[in-house]
């Protein structure tokens, strides 16, 4: 019975795609059952492909993860509309101020627009993203502007390309909360400086993906061997 309960709430869309489940003393509590009567309902739920589990994670909804081709420069949410998945941001900050020093650095501007998103697919959230732009290009921007479409579309600066840097993380506090997942569970988290066809970065933007709903996918057309760098470092 708690199976077909929670297969129910899986299928009408109450659990969507990727979300993570009430804890197993939380699902307990609910249906006054122990936590092995739980858990087999789960596990039953698993067996018919509806949700899953990751050692210190816990129950999730089951769906395909979100792929991202690092193949050409485009958004994101190009790639999820292209597959049938509505996309949505949510604009959690906007403002014009004084550059940090990192940033600074790499876009050469005191002064920058910074936009905090979060970026949602079929309404569940699957990435928080800081943007940050020299406020010279980003002064006819307004907050609706960048909640309505990428800054791709909205710099009028014809862009060259992007350089992207990828590794593995432990959500915070802050991004647990807003990604829907537990504290200190799998991210991962990604820098891309994107440059104009001058050579300038004009933006500078850092990614928080939940790794339970994200892939990332490099085609390796063959070459012929070469001791050129493959784009894998270690880091300490």
């Amino acid at each position: 019975m708690i199976a077909d309960e929670l297969r129910t709430r899986v299928q009408d869309g109450t659990f969507g795609a990727g979300r993570l489940l009430p804890s197993e003393s939380e699902l307990g509590s609910e249906f006054a059952a122990s936590r092995v009567t739980i858990r087999r309902a789960l596990e039953t739920l698993r067996d018919d492909g509806l949700v899953d589990a990751r050692q210190g994670f816990g129950w999730f909804v089951a769906a395909a993860p979100l792929q991202q081709s690092l193949g050409q420069l485009a958004t994101i949410e190009a790639q999820l509309s292209d597959s049938g998945i509505k996309p949505e941001r949510r604009i959690l900050e906007f403002a014009f101020e004084k550059a940090t020093v990192s940033v600074n650095k790499i876009l050469d501007a005191d002064q920058v627009l910074r936009v905090k998103r979060l970026n949602l697919a079929d309404g569940e959230p699957f990435a928080l993203v800081t943007v940050w732009c020299r406020a010279d290009l980003g002064q006819h921007l307004s907050r609706a502007d960048v909640e309505r479409s990428p800054f791709y579309e909205l710099l009028d600066v014809p862009l060259k390309g992007a350089t992207q840097t990828i590794g593995a993380d432990a959500a915070s506090a802050d991004e647990a909360a807003l990604l829907k997942v537990p504290i200190g569970s799998p991210v991962l988290r990604c820098e891309r400086t994107t440059q104009s066809v001058e050579g300038k970065t004009v933006l500078v933007s850092r990614h928080v993906f939940p790794a339970h709903r994200t892939e990332f996918v490099v085609d390796l057309p063959f070459v012929d061997q070469s001791i050129a760098p493959s784009g894998l470092r270690l880091v300490d």
